[in-house]
């Protein structure tokens, strides 16, 4: 027994020995490795590799914290770029671990309370097993976490802990000297940064460039996601900009000064900081729903001029990682009050440029022909338009002429008016000679008079009305008028009507149930419910820009985007549906109150490429727009029935729409007389809670059920649809779907599904 007893000792004092080598070498190498280190990434990589490998995991990660956010925070690397992955410095294993300042074994992560399980979810990687340690110093602060993943041959001692902690304290002197090596190196290239653009705003004096440079600078500084700087305009009490990070190129944004939360800032000149954006009052989500952009932190700042009155505000959102904090504001302030005088010495240069250009400029604008001339009948000027409207090629063969010597010819009249001005203007309706060619023209000729009003000259105004009597008399024939005046001021009615391709978003309505109304109505009855609905519908359409193309019964087809286009068609197209189902409850709401019965309608929508023109016979012609996009549109509104739905768009709509509407897919179908499959989505934004109670909540399951649907879950979409009739009894679509899931089920689709529905009506 005494020689077992000796040899037990003798073996485990070996393992201690061998175990002190072991970890002896360890730290040898990890100091060895990270002395050949040139960054932080270097070292937090050499590191992970070194913990991994010699503990024998699959895999490793160093989490660092940052004091700012409280978050604990890792780097990952992709090409040429990298990126972090963020956490709350108490959330999650390492999360725990830090904040308990103690290293932890799991042997069965998804046993364990701590473990987030979406992290396997997005990432793929099966966790079994988790071996964390707090990363500190020598003088034993908290820095961050080193986490292992997945022993390969066994489970995680406490040995592998011993090592993963001395091995973690080892590094941890040339990490946080890296991490101060960075942040010095962050500090000084901002500050060059700074004294860049500080340089840059006392040289420049264009305006939107200058702004530019700022909010550029301001991005980086404060490392957000969009910035902007709003000027003051004194003559409308507005902030407005026309540059900002990640806003359009032709963004133009105006309100009141007083408005929102620049407005606060603005009128107090005092600096606001939110951190949660939607729980502040005084945020105005509108913009978020304009633009898509989502709104979660907001750091804004007044920009006083050196006598100290507020001529602007900068406004950055999303700072990355987390929330703006004290020192944001200081940098902010510091930056703010060194570009100041900057932009009033761009505004002020901008005004006297704008004054300089005004008198230049206002001539070349003009639609029509402006010609000048002193008082001994010299031209001292003439616009680009009298240059067009005289085919004059060169500005020479005008100026320095006479008025005999200009106006020849059949045109001589206009030379003998000339030389008779007087004090007052005289307008004449005329028609004038040019190579050949009749002009109809209206003529204005003044006199310039000084100060004494003595005739220093006379000017004349010259329009012409050649192509606008021409058109408005082809047009009047089936065409409205008003839209006729829109044709002449584009310029180019005759590109439209013989024939044009362009985009444009189609609307189909149709009144649901008419023949029942008729019958009861009778046939006046009929024709004045008719006029009084359609007046309402019309201007709804009218009002968002968009064209009646033609009344088909008690249906009406639509047009946004041609003949006269605009950026935003398809959400005017999405805005007057749900425009046209408020005025319509309007509408019922008076109907009910007079005993009479309710009109409903649906409507389809459809964004594509079309052909537009003056179609018809020479007895007859209609402008209207025709081709695959239309078709589609109506078979999307004939759809309405079968979904229960009013507003039904497809999914090119759906892309092409700039705004944010509360939407869900109703079907993925291929309609009858296609081969393609289109989906198809339902607008709901008008309804109320009245109408639609719990709205958000019964969208947010259905879209869930309709991805069980495509997924050929039939069971689970049918409980999730069966969801949204519990909050809504009254929703057909989420029916259709528990029938289509029964019917599915009994009948299995052949090979892969993919979701798609053949419809087997137009």
């Amino acid at each position: 027994m005494e020689t077992k007893s000796k040899a037990g000792k003798d073996s485990d004092r070996a393992a201690r020995v061998k175990r002190t080598e072991r970890f002896a070498k360890m730290l040898l190498q990890v100091t060895n490795d990270l002395a050949q280190t040139n960054s932080l990434d270097e070292a937090l990589e050499t590191l992970v590799n070194i913990t991994t490998s010699s503990i024998g995991a699959e895999r490793g990660t160093i989490f660092l914290n940052d004091e700012a956010t409280g978050e604990l925070y890792s780097r990952v690397a992709q090409g040429n770029f990298r990126r972090e992955i963020r956490i709350l410095n108490t959330k999650g294993v390492a999360g725990w671990a830090f904040s308990h300042d103690q290293g932890v074994i799991i042997h069965d992560a998804y046993k364990d309370e701590r473990f987030n399980k979406a992290v396997d979810v997005r990432t793929g990687f099966r966790t079994k097993s988790i071996l964390c340690a707090p990363l500190r110093t020598v003088r034993g602060d908290k820095i961050g976490v080193s986490q292992i993943l997945n022993k390969i041959d066994s489970q995680f001692s406490q040995d592998d802990l011993d090592l993963l902690e001395a091995m973690t304290e080892q590094a941890a002197i040339a990490i946080q000297g890296n991490i101060i090596v960075e942040q010095i190196e962050a500090a000084r290239k901002q500050e060059l940064e700074f004294l860049d653009v500080v340089s840059q705003v006392s040289s420049e004096l264009e305006l939107t460039p200058l702004l530019q440079k700022i909010i550029s600078t301001i991005s980086k500084m404060l490392d957000c996601e969009r910035a902007t700087l709003f000027i003051n305009d004194e003559k409308t009490n507005e902030l407005y900009t026309e540059v900002g990070e990640g806003l359009d190129e032709k963004s133009v944004i105006r309100f009141p000064n007083h408005m929102g939360i620049a407005g606060t800032v603005f009128s107090s000149a005092k600096p606001v900081n939110i951190p949660h954006a939607y729980a502040d009052l005084r945020f105005n989500p509108g913009f978020d729903k304009q633009t898509g952009f989502f709104t979660r932190s907001m750091l804004c700042m007044p920009v006083l001029n050196k006598e100290g009155k507020t001529i602007g505000v900068s406004q950055v959102l999303n700072k990355r990682g987390g929330s703006f904090n004290s020192e944001d504001e200081k940098r902010l302030a510091a930056f703010t009050s060194q570009i100041s005088m900057g932009i009033e010495n761009a505004k002020l240069f901008a005004d006297v440029q704008t004054q300089q250009n005004y008198s230049e400029s206002i001539l070349s604008s003009m639609h029509d022909a402006v010609i000048t001339l002193d008082d001994e009948g010299i031209i001292k000027t003439c616009n680009l338009s009298g240059m067009r409207i005289f085919k004059v090629p060169i500005l020479a063969d005008v100026i320095g002429k006479t008025a005999d010597g200009f106006f020849t010819g059949s045109n001589d009249w206009m030379a003998e008016k000339l030389k008779g001005v007087t004090e007052k203007d005289e307008y004449l309706d005329a028609e004038l000679q040019v190579d050949g060619e009749t002009l109809s023209v209206n003529v204005s000729i003044m006199p310039l008079l000084g100060e004494k009003k003595e005739v220093l000259g006379a000017m004349v105004m010259i329009e012409d009305i050649s192509s606008e009597k021409r058109m408005k008399s082809t047009m009047s024939r089936y065409m409205d008028p008003e839209l006729a005046d829109q044709l002449m001021e584009a310029g180019d009615s005759d590109d439209f009507l013989g024939g044009k391709q362009s985009v444009g978003s189609v609307l189909f309505s149709d009144v649901r149930s008419f023949t029942t109304i008729t019958e009861e109505l009778g046939a006046q009855g009929t024709v004045k419910l008719l006029n009084e609905y359609f007046t309402i519908m019309v201007d709804c359409i009218t009002d968002e820009g968009g064209m009646l193309d033609k009344f088909i019964g008690d249906a009406m087809m639509c047009i946004f985007g041609t003949p006269v286009p605009h950026d935003d068609d398809p959400d005017r197209a999405v805005r007057a549906a749900i425009r046209m189902m408020t005025d319509l409850k309007v509408y019922n709401d008076q109907r009910a109150a007079e005993g009479k019965l309710p009109i409903d309608h649906g409507m389809g929508i459809n964004t594509d490429s079309i052909v537009s023109g003056n179609i018809g016979s020479p007895k007859r012609m209609d402008y209207t727009v025709i081709g695959d996009g239309v078709n589609l549109a109506a078979r999307i509104e004939s759809a309405c029935k079968q979904y229960g739905a009013h507003i039904l768009i497809s999914e090119f709509t759906l892309r092409a729409v700039k705004a944010t509407y509360r939407t869900r897919q109703v079907d993925y179908v291929i309609v009858k007389g296609k081969t393609e499959p289109v989906g198809v989505y339902e607008v709901l934004d008008y309804h109320d809670d009245e109408s639609y109670p719990n709205l958000v909540d019964a969208l947010g399951t259905f879209n869930d059920g309709h991805r069980c649907w495509n997924e050929g879950k039939w069971d689970q979409s049918t409980k999730l649809f069966k969801d949204v009739l519990k909050i809504n009894p009254d929703d057909k679509a989420a029916q259709l779907y528990i029938d289509r899931c029964v019917h599915m089920k009994k009948n299995p689709p052949k090979g892969d599904w993919d979701g798609v529905w053949v419809m087997t009506t137009k």
